[in-house]
């Protein structure tokens, strides 16, 4: 039984959305710019159908809706129908006659109209009536985002480099399960999935991060709503300009500190970093990027791996080191040049460790040195594959208690247990060939329970 190695679970805006309570959602969609902010990740055919009837008061039928797409898009529609369902940004209704309809959520429908069209309470942030005289520029703002995140980064890995990072940070690693404290210890340690977030990229270990934060809003007295309102306002802020903090409420004003990760603050102002604008977007490759396109030449690709598993990494950054060293053995350290080989063994030891190989073939080729898409693949073909090999000698089989079930008298007994324990979920394999089959552990109970009034009535 082949098995698939656990992996972070990263959800996109979408899916964090979809798992609020319905009451929560109602309350964020009275935020105009969370409307436009979910309005804005929507996929295309669903921003054509909200604009479509924005301006419709009244349910639309079904039928009429339906007929604005091609008879080949019918999957398509039944995913947007789907999406917005869970949203909460339409809901069915029946209209006169007994046809059926959807009908735009008013609360959505209206903010929506307001952050497209003006007018309205003013929603977006203002910035201080006095200029900065020690203004921050847009490369400052950058070096300083990406020098507040990798001191988290250093933090994991255990480099002696890092600066102190602040105790938000600490709690929300552990909540996350990303660093736990083994017992008699003072020190965190680094989980498997700590492993496996290190190398995430830089934009997916941010909202990731993010998301262990605001399921701990609530118990840090801090009001969800107000948290992604304020996130969702953010997104629509400029890079480089300062925005004033005195009309913030005391809960968004210890958001924000929380928030010093990611951007810079100072008394009555802050300046919204690239980290910090990108956050509303979820994990997308664009804000990495456009990281990369802006930040110093360290941040910018690195890597060269050779066919014979040789791999060069120029980088004078112990992050950098530290990061390849996960799955790499390295061979000879220079100034600004590092030299290690992937072996089966490192390899291995990366995957007991938590990372999955399809990381390490992604970490690779994100990292990749300029020079590397001068001639395509960045990554050679030979490696990645052989990493994927080296990781299935691991997931072979998996083990888990069952119970054995076997000399059945008919057939026809075979099946009725067999399709008893399937519709349960506890079927764990069986066979035609000797009528075998095995029921989980858990299982065990109700399918015995069950075959006992079978048989009881089969016999009467």
């Amino acid at each position: 039984m082949s098995v698939q190695q656990k992996t972070l679970d990263c959800k996109d805006l979408h899916s964090y959305l979809k798992n609020l309570p319905a009451t929560v959602l109602d309350r964020l969609y009275n935020h105009p710019a969370t409307c436009l902010a979910v309005f804005r990740e929507l996929p295309e055919l669903s921003r054509l159908y909200i604009m479509r009837i924005l301006f419709v008061d009244q349910a639309v039928p079904k039928a009429i809706m339906g007929s604005w797409v091609s008879p080949n898009s019918a999957k398509e529609l039944e995913d947007i129908v789907k999406l917005l369902t869970e949203l909460r940004l339409w809901q069915e209704v029946e209209m006169q006659g007994g046809l059926k309809g959807w009908l735009l959520n008013p609360t959505f429908r209206r903010n929506l109209k307001g952050a497209l069209l003006g007018g309205g309470n003013e929603w977006s942030m203002k910035p201080p009536t006095d200029a900065d005289p020690k203004a921050r520029g847009i490369a400052i703002l950058d070096e300083y985002a990406m020098g507040r995140w990798e001191c988290v980064l250093h933090f994991m890995v255990g480099s002696h480099q890092h600066e102190v990072i602040s105790s938000d940070a600490l709690q929300i690693l552990q909540h996350a399960g990303l660093m736990k404290k083994e017992p008699g210890e003072n020190q965190l340690t680094i989980t498997r999935d700590g492993f496996q977030f290190l190398l995430m990229d830089t934009s997916a270990q941010v909202w990731y991060f993010l998301l262990q934060y605001l399921d701990t809003a609530t118990a840090r007295g801090l009001d969800l709503i107000d948290c992604l309102g304020f996130l969702f306002q953010l997104s629509f802020s400029t890079l480089g300009q300062d925005y004033s903090t005195d009309s913030m409420s005391d809960g968004l004003q210890k958001f924000l500190q929380h928030l010093r990760e990611f951007g810079l603050r100072k008394d009555g102002r802050f300046y919204p970093t690239r980290l910090a604008l990108d956050i509303a977007s979820g994990p997308k490759k664009s804000m990495l990027n456009a990281m990369t396109a802006t930040s110093s030449n360290q941040n910018s690709g690195y890597i060269v791996v050779e066919t014979n598993y040789r791999v060069y990494a120029y980088t004078d950054s112990s992050l950098q080191v530290a990061l390849i060293a996960l799955f790499c053995e390295l061979m000879y350290r220079f100034p600004n040049l590092v030299v290690g080989i992937i072996t089966r063994e490192s390899v291995r030891q990366a995957l007991r460790s938590g990372i999955t190989a399809d990381q390490i073939v992604s970490f690779l080729r994100q990292h990749a040195h300029p020079e590397c898409y001068k001639e395509p693949p960045v990554l050679p073909s030979t490696i990645a594959d052989q990493i994927k090999l080296w990781a299935i000698e691991r997931d072979r089989f998996v083990y888990k208690d069952g119970v054995l079930y076997n000399q059945f008298d008919s057939q026809a007994d075979f099946e009725i247990l067999k399709n008893y324990a399937q519709e349960r979920g506890v079927l764990v394999w069986h066979t035609t060939h000797g009528r075998k089959m095995v029921v989980t552990k858990e299982g065990h109970e109700e399918v015995r329970k069950f075959w006992k009034r079978h048989s009881r009535n089969g016999s009467m």
